[in-house]
């Protein structure tokens, strides 16, 4: 290992700038701006938060869109897979008369009203709202709440998400608080080690897809890198080094990927997906990723 690896896992676990953070927070301040003109949405009941890497503080120089979550709070969409017998009927729950897509069309519109038609491009799943010397990009998702009942008629509680239906077809559940909670407790449990080794393995896995690695590199995207980060036990940290968390962490990762049955309990941070379920990535993409970052570092 030739090169100074500890002095880059320093630069590169750091926390992000006041500056990319300060325009993040404009991005999400000229979101709400935008809803709270229209007409159509300013009187509904309506979140707007920043959500993913630049909510969590793990974002890298590179993530250069942030992602603004507009969440419809006066309806959801309720997932009764892993209860007992409960459905709308069981629990009274009526159809909503505010369709998710006339929801995104009014989102569309709030936004182009805001920002003008230019600087607005509709995507299957969001809006792309262009940057300026002032914001970063945004993705501007629209979503409705997503609720997993859970229990039975006789007792019964919900756990929140999110949800939105791409224009292409199907359904996305996500869990941005679940993410948030769960990785500001293991940032505390692993002495705020958790979040510098998933910058840390955010920036190599960038440089090895700059380095012409790109096979192994461009299945990961970032918020798996995150994932992977949280699957390593907590006691795996606080080495004497940063480069000693790393090292561990690849090792730790790689060991337990080789097989479907090492990891196939392993869950996203909000431990409401399954890590290797259902997803656009691979345990086994992951793990030659994983291989090919212990030999670009140069372990052994």
């Amino acid at each position: 290992m030739s090169r100074n690896w500890e002095a880059t896992f320093s630069s590169w676990g750091a926390s992000p700038g006041a500056t990319e953070q300060a325009k993040a927070d404009n991005a999400e301040r000229a979101v709400r701006k935008a809803i709270d003109a229209s007409t159509k949405l300013s009187a509904k009941p309506i979140e707007v938060f920043v959500q993913g890497s630049y909510a969590n503080r793990t974002n890298v120089r590179e993530d250069s869109d942030v992602d603004v979550c507009v969440l419809y709070t006066g309806a959801f969409f309720p997932d009764y897979s892993v209860s007992e017998g409960l459905s709308d009927e069981a629990l009274g729950y009526g159809n909503g008369t505010y369709p998710y897509s006339e929801f995104k069309n009014d989102v569309e519109a709030a936004l182009v009203s805001y920002f003008g038609r230019r600087e607005v491009v509709r995507g299957q799943k969001a809006f792309d709202v262009h940057a300026n010397t002032y914001r970063t990009d945004a993705d501007v998702v629209p979503c409705f709440e997503h609720r997993r009942i859970l229990g039975s008629l006789q007792s019964h509680s919900e756990e929140c998400g999110t949800e939105l239906h791409p224009d292409n077809g199907g359904v996305i559940v996500n869990w941005p608080q679940q993410n948030y909670d769960n990785g500001v407790q293991k940032n505390t449990d692993t002495g705020r080690r958790f979040k510098a080794i998933v910058r840390i393995l955010k920036r190599l896995r960038n440089e090895m897809h700059d380095e012409g690695h790109t096979a192994a590199a461009a299945p990961i995207p970032s918020f798996l890198s995150e994932c992977l980060v949280w699957n390593v036990p907590n006691a795996g940290f606080g080495h004497s080094t940063l480069t000693a968390d790393v090292r561990y962490a690849l090792a730790h990762l790689w060991n337990n990927t080789r097989t479907d049955e090492a990891c196939n309990e392993w869950g996203e941070i909000n431990e409401k997906k399954y890590l290797f379920r259902g997803q656009k990535w691979t345990r086994p993409q992951v793990n030659t990723f994983l291989q090919a970052a212990w030999d670009y570092v140069g372990f052994e």
